[in-house]
């Protein structure tokens, strides 16, 4: 790469040595991207001095300007920095590889149980358990996304439109909007300033190949896993924020548009990969496998397989695109301008999608009174989430 010369120098890394590391960050990865940037400082940052404190700020600050799953991003950068591109790869395998392939196996929990003859009706308060960590995840995201009184607009417009309008193309249009309305707002000069860089194309283009190629296979060819494919790799590329954000919008087109699911069965899985350590992102292999069922195990393990790299691809293309020029490009104010429009209105979906999902999980005592629960432990943060699933689960089979 042209531009490596802009990067910092570090002292040469074992690989093995550092994706071992990896992998223990991985393991222990709870409660997404603001809690995985925790493990993070403190397994690679203080334990391990791969980087520094503002080092790592400052690539959280470049991937959370990028769409795409945020941690996820983070960690492969530090690969990236650590090693080069294929370092970069093998972090990205290594981080994710690990709960896609649970979240596969996991689509396959409702033949199981079937098979097993055992009740589905055990997993009925995953669903409204699920409901309760959307509903913390606004609250958290809309307190830090409302910042005045533009941000606040922002939010109740993304919000309301969203609710009324529950086609797949309201959502990346209503993100560029607030981005949009941000800029337009800025007071600040030279939003746009002119940077020099010499960007490794070949990754972008690659992204703008597999974005197109993909639509054009949906328009002339009828295949479920294509389908897949493109669905999760636009939303990939379409979405900020994280996980939580880009739950709305998997909802909408994989369970009210196309119905490859039902709501229920999309809460479960949703609520499984709160129990599990790594990138929230690794719910579409779940998805993807339950949208594939019905035309055998591989056909399934396929559309699990779509869904996961469909989603992933688009981000680390972006990333490996980007940071070898971001000494760059950080210096374009307008880009970090867009970033405060654009989250305020991914704040908005957030909560829209805990009240529809609300709707839709019923409001049964019972229900009820497991969503309140799992709110109330989230706030306490004295039971770790995976321990709340498991309660939960356990909760479901008992009161059958």
């Amino acid at each position: 790469m042209k531009k490596e010369k802009n990067m910092d120098i570090h002292k040469p890394v074992k690989w093995g040595t550092f994706l071992k590391d990896v992998f223990i960050c991985s393991l222990g990865a709870f409660g997404g991207p603001e809690a995985h940037y925790g493990v993070f400082t403190e397994h690679l940052v203080i334990k391990k001095k791969y980087l520094n404190e503002e080092e790592l700020v400052e690539l959280i600050a470049l991937c959370s300007i990028l769409p795409g799953p945020t941690s996820t991003q983070t960690i492969v950068a530090v690969g990236y920095k650590m090693g080069g591109p294929m370092l970069a790869f093998l972090t990205m395998l290594v981080w994710a590889l690990p709960v896609l392939t649970v979240m596969t196996i996991l689509s396959f929990l409702y033949q199981f149980l079937d098979s097993m003859n055992i009740s589905q009706d055990g997993l009925r308060y995953i669903g409204p358990m699920a409901v309760g960590f959307i509903v913390v995840a606004a609250y958290q995201i809309g307190r830090k996304v409302v910042t005045d009184r533009l941000t606040i607009i922002l939010l109740l417009l993304g919000g309301i439109t969203t609710y009324f309008i529950r086609k797949p193309w309201i959502f990346p249009m209503v993100l560029v909007l607030g981005g949009a309305a941000s800029i337009l707002s800025s007071r600040e000069q030279k939003l746009w300033n002119r940077v020099k860089v010499s960007p490794p194309w070949g990754y972008l283009a690659a992204f703008g190949i597999f974005a197109l190629g993909s639509i054009v296979l949906t328009l002339t060819w009828d295949n479920r896993i294509v389908h897949l494919f493109e669905s999760f790799y636009r939303y990939g590329y379409l979405v900020f924020g994280g996980g939580q954000v880009v739950i709305p919008v998997m909802h909408s087109e994989l369970v009210q548009a196309n119905q490859y699911m039902t709501n229920q069965e999309f809460l479960t899985g949703y609520g499984l990969v709160q129990g599990l350590p790594g990138p929230m992102f690794s719910f579409s292999a779940y998805a993807g496998g339950m949208a594939a069922r019905g035309n055998g195990a591989l056909f399934q393990v396929l559309g699990a397989m779509a869904g996961g790299i469909g989603i992933f691809l688009p981000g680390v293309l972006l990333i490996f695109f980007i940071f070898p020029v971001w000494e760059d490009l950080k210096k374009i104010r307008g880009i970090k301008v867009s970033l405060k429009g654009i989250n305020a209105v991914a704040g908005g979906l957030i909560c829209v999608s805990a009240i529809i999902l609300m709707q839709r999980s019923g409001f049964a005592f019972d229900n009820i009174l497991v969503t309140l629960a799992t709110i109330a432990l989230l706030f306490t943060r004295k039971i770790p989430a995976p321990l709340i699933v498991v309660l939960v689960l356990a909760a479901g089979f008992m009161v059958l």
